[in-house]
């Protein structure tokens, strides 16, 4: 009999992956908090507030208990909001037990300590879980992938065998699953795609057009490989799914809430209205300002990043920080490597 599966996480991604799961053959345990409405979910067979529409399988386990959710899973999914994983991993130390495989759903860089997710993981749980978390990430919007529309993520984990037993788990004949031994390349893809999205959304907001959009995503790409380059990951995951596919995908759809919350932003709403027009976490926010912090440490330019922060949290216009981007200084296009 299969082992297993705790999903943390109730909203609609987390909801999402435990459909996937369960209809994939794995008993599946699903985590939240009852503030969250996971009561209601159990009730009900659907989780109205985060994806409607969407009636879960019977074989879903629902519950609120810490202790439930792990205590006969065998694999552990995360899929909390990124600024919200240390306290949820801190909840559930007591029971994860040395063994259990760790999935990092979540995508962002945590503020002040500057860490990516499996780093947070990692660090509450302790020095025997050190490299022991895969990352799943990619192109997949959970309203999406809650219907069975095709398509393609990546496991990743500098442990080969540990991102081809989450291909594993998770691979079926809608949900296409790659692996990456690029831990940081991967992370860093679907963590700073969100702030991109957030500059295209604000272009359209400002009503700009589909070539505006096309220079924020090809230069916002470019900013994030430099970053990335410069923490050690490899350029080619940049060009991929976690990459430049989860980055296209979260500027130009609007189940993206980044780009959502850009326009909005463009449009002449302030900050705290737009949060709360949106009604979920809008995880570029929090993470533009890691990123730019992030940035200047490491000596990288990142120009979309700075102005969104900027606009963000220093008062500055979007249409002013459209008219910085476009008069910076001249500069080639490729940058210059030096062997």
């Amino acid at each position: 009999m299969k082992r297993g599966i705790a999903v943390i996480g109730s909203g609609s991604w987390g909801t999402a992956l435990a459909r996937l799961l369960c209809n994939n053959g794995w008993p599946v345990f699903l985590w939240g908090r009852i503030e969250d409405g996971i009561q209601d979910i159990g009730k009900y067979r659907v989780n109205q507030r985060f994806l409607p529409g969407v009636p879960l399988p019977e074989g879903i386990k629902i519950t609120s208990d810490e202790a439930e959710a792990v205590e006969k899973a065998e694999t552990v999914v995360f899929v909390v909001p990124s600024q919200s994983l240390r306290e949820v991993v801190r909840r559930f130390k007591p029971h994860i037990a040395p063994g259990k495989v760790l999935v990092s759903a979540v995508k962002g860089i945590e503020n002040k300590t500057h860490l990516r997710m499996s780093q947070v993981i990692e660090e509450e749980l302790g020095a025997g879980f050190a490299g022991k978390t895969a990352v799943l990430s990619g192109p997949s919007h959970a309203e999406e992938v809650a219907r069975d529309i095709p398509t393609a993520v990546v496991s990743a984990s500098a442990d080969a065998g540990l991102a081809s037993l989450v291909q594993e788990i998770f691979m079926t004949s809608r949900f296409r699953v790659y692996t990456n031994q690029d831990l940081v390349g991967v992370e860093l893809g679907g963590a700073l795609k969100n702030v991109i999205a957030l500059s295209a959304g604000i272009s359209d907001g400002l009503g700009y057009g589909d070539n505006t959009r096309a220079a924020l995503i090809t230069r916002g790409i470019s900013e994030i490989r430099r970053l990335g380059i410069a923490m050690g990951a490899n350029p080619d995951t940049f060009s991929g799914l976690s990459g430049l596919g989860d980055l296209v995908v979260t500027c130009n759809s609007m189940h993206s809430r980044n780009r959502r919350a850009g326009i909005m932003l463009g449009q002449g709403m302030k900050l705290p209205e737009v949060l709360a027009a949106v009604g979920m976490v809008v995880e570029g926010v929090d993470t533009s300002l890691a990123a730019d912090e992030l940035a200047r440490r490491m000596g990288v330019e990142m120009p979309i990043t700075h102005q969104i922060c900027e606009v963000l949290f220093e008062g500055l216009t979007p249409r002013e920080a459209v008219d910085r981007l476009m008069l910076r200084l001249r500069t080639h296009e490729i940058e210059q490597i030096n062997d």
